[in-house]
């Protein structure tokens, strides 16, 4: 094993994402994280606790990021631009995007993850109070449900698009023209 000095927690962070993309949650173990990250066997464990608690780390990181590239995005240049900003988050980091909405490998009630999925919906909902005069839970829904759905399509292969975020501005669009009552 080699000495490990920095932030080791962000560090088997980093390593779970690129164990994930390279084979799947489904055959991630803290035994093979930990021989990445060539630090103990027990490491994984001391800062995580167990499986689910290391993916709930990731997912809870995952709406963070999501959180602030939509904030972001969202600066002056509406729904639209959050929409983007969630497919962008997808396809760069879609390791935290494909454990971030699987709620049964998660510690689903840790504390950290459900402030980190508040701030995501509260980035998102900024921009469906932008088009939207007054509350509606089935606009937010479907603005989430539109956006979700055309960045899993993106990177499962279903689709491929010759540029995705293009292609996502064009689809998010769709939702600002039903909000304005144009079809």
């Amino acid at each position: 094993m080699t000495y490990h000095h920095g932030d080791l927690r962000r560090a088997l962070l980093a390593q779970t994402a690129s164990a994930i993309a390279e084979d799947g949650v489904a055959r991630l173990s803290m035994r093979a994280l930990a021989k990445r990250a060539g630090v103990s066997n027990a490491a994984p464990t001391y800062h995580f606790g167990d499986k689910a608690g290391l993916l709930t780390a990731l997912a809870a990181e995952g709406f963070d990021l999501l959180a602030e590239a939509m904030a972001d995005a969202g600066d002056g240049q509406g729904h639209v631009a959050r929409g983007v900003a969630y497919v962008e988050f997808a396809l760069r980091c879609p390791s935290h995007f494909t454990v971030m909405f699987q709620p049964r490998l998660l510690h689903d009630d840790d504390p950290e993850l459900v402030a980190a999925r508040q701030r995501a919906w509260g980035a998102l909902s900024v921009g469906v109070d932008e088009v939207r005069s007054g509350p509606d839970a089935d606009f937010g829904v479907a603005s989430w449900s539109l956006v979700h759905g055309y960045a899993t399509l993106v990177l499962s292969g279903a689709i491929e698009p010759d540029d995705a975020l293009r292609q996502a501005r064009a689809v998010a669009a769709h939702l600002v023209s039903e909000a304005d009552g144009r079809t």
